[in-house]
């Protein structure tokens, strides 16, 4: 059989960690390669080494038969091979093809010949639907066309061999069938891919063959026809996975969170980002305010959580005015917050992860004496949670936040915000970027608090995760609830016409 590319024995450390041990990988012309494993199996530490951003402590790479030594990227774009990375490489301040061109521009008589490139760039975006605007700027994009960016970089440079890391965890439902759609269309073309995930459906969907890492060791390589997902997802965690969550009949008790009347004004126009939002969370029950992303669901949990002020309305935590409570206050006195962004509202990441699991607390006589750390404590608080949430990393609690795994990181904030044993937990895409099995622990850690007298309030745009874990279904469509659903008497289908605005509904909260 000719490979195309082949990794063989790569073995890669870190302190502490050996991300990839001894791992073979070989791709045939023309395939879609899906690359799976858990958070931190050393799926993005292997490609990082085929992209030449590491060099590995041993093994060979070949491209087309023939030995390479690929010591940078730019040695990687030369030979042919692209990467979209899980965070995009992208200059916020540069338009999208000052992006797309950078590092590769087209140069006449000592000058930037940006009309030349640009041409190029619409051919292509035209020609595999990667509809963008060169003009706007990085910063004004949605995530969504940051991605089309960064695969428009690698046709730009002709790149043969392309790699997706984890191309979908920020992508809406609608945006994630554009891509496998394009994916297609790239292999029909003759390119060769590369698709890192930890999402089952997805490779079923659009994947020739599989590799499984787990723990940083090869597990196996598949033909995803031949395989279930139940399979694969063993062989991903070692173990079976539930596929749906065990969920106990509780009687929801009083109410323990109550918004009222609440409205947010669009900065610089009349039109409301939310209008006269009002619903209740009792405890022992999972709210879930499901919705299309971009109608309103963002701003509120900011307003929820005190990040932005609203115009209008009330908030009561437990009979207690919360309207006007300051972040602090509500951090200490019973709300809790999974946010949506970890990176840019969750961690610190450039703190230990020790640092990053106090964040709210470090004030407290448990961890400071006269305005001094006190940093044996800290250090035995954040091994007691790292054992708790099996939160895996090279240097223990001396990890920085930074060079964890996506789903790792997750974890830190999962156990500092339950740890603070909330009264209100608000949840916003919990398990987005997780693998199965990191899925199905904080799905079980949500259930948890609810049986244990908590309200939850989840926001989630994955149906699959709304319908198998609330009590309740709040349905928001242009900042305005428009559906109250019992997800035992309602469908799928149905709940997606409430999202799409086809069955606006008086909500009885």
């Amino acid at each position: 059989m000719d490979y195309i590319i082949e990794m063989l024995n790569i073995r890669k450390e870190f302190p502490g960690i050996v991300a990839n041990d001894d791992i073979t990988l070989q791709i045939r012309k023309t395939e879609i390669h899906a690359l799976l494993g858990e958070n931190g199996a050393g799926k993005s530490t292997l490609m990082s080494v085929l992209f030449g951003l590491y060099k590995p402590e041993a093994g060979i790479i070949k491209l087309r038969g023939k030995e390479v030594n690929i010591s940078d990227p730019k040695t990687a774009s030369r030979l042919g091979i692209g990467m979209v990375h899980q965070h995009f490489k992208l200059v916020e301040d540069f338009t999208v093809l000052e992006n797309i061109t950078l590092g590769a521009e087209t140069v006449k008589n000592g000058f930037l010949n940006m009309e030349q490139a640009k041409k190029k760039v619409m051919e292509l975006s035209n020609r595999y639907k990667l509809y963008i605007d060169p003009d706007a700027k990085v910063s004004s994009i949605t995530v969504g066309m940051q991605q089309r960016v960064e695969i428009l970089k690698m046709l730009y440079r002709d790149n043969e061999i392309l790699i997706f890391d984890e191309p979908t965890a920020v992508l809406t439902p609608q945006e994630i069938d554009e891509l496998m759609g394009i994916m297609r269309e790239l292999a029909k073309e003759g390119k060769s891919l590369i698709f890192i995930t930890h999402k089952l459906e997805e490779i079923k969907k659009v994947a020739d063959r599989v590799t499984v890492l787990r723990r940083g060791k090869g597990i196996g390589t598949y033909n995803v026809k031949d395989v279930t997902k139940e399979f694969l997802s063993e062989m991903m965690v070692g173990r079976k996975v539930q596929f749906t969550v065990d969920k106990k009949d509780i009687p929801p008790k009083e109410t323990i969170f109550e918004v009222k009347n609440l409205s947010m004004n669009t900065k610089g126009t009349t039109r409301n980002t939310l209008n006269n939002i009002s619903f209740k969370v009792r405890k022992n029950e999972i709210v879930c305010i499901a919705g299309i992303d971009g109608n309103g669901q963002s701003e509120l949990v900011y307003a929820l959580t005190g990040i932005r002020h609203f115009d209008e309305g009330q908030i009561l935590v437990n009979g207690e005015d919360w309207t006007k409570k300051h972040i602090r206050y509500r951090n200490s006195h019973g709300m809790s917050h999974i946010p949506e962004d970890r990176h840019k509202y969750g961690l610190v990441l450039e703190y230990s992860m020790a640092y990053n699991l106090i964040l709210q607390t470090y004030f407290t006589a448990k961890f400071q004496t006269r305005g001094f750390l006190k940093r044996t404590s800290i250090n035995e608080y954040a091994n007691t949670l790292i054992k708790k949430f099996d939160i895996r990393s090279g240097q223990g609690a001396q990890t920085v936040a930074r060079s964890m795994s996506g789903g790792n990181q997750q974890k830190v904030i999962l156990a500092r915000e339950i740890d603070k044993n909330p009264s209100i937990m608000i949840a916003v895409q919990p398990a987005r970027g997780l693998d199965v099995g990191a899925t199905e622990f904080i799905h079980k850690q949500l259930v948890a608090q609810r049986d244990a007298g908590k309200g939850v309030l989840l926001i989630s745009l994955e149906l699959e995760e709304v319908m198998n874990l609330s009590d309740r279904i709040l349905v928001i469509y242009e900042g305005e609830l428009v559906g109250d659903l019992d997800p035992k008497k309602t469908t799928i289908q149905e709940l997606g016409l409430y999202m799409a605005g086809a069955k606006r509904d008086e909500v009885k909260a």
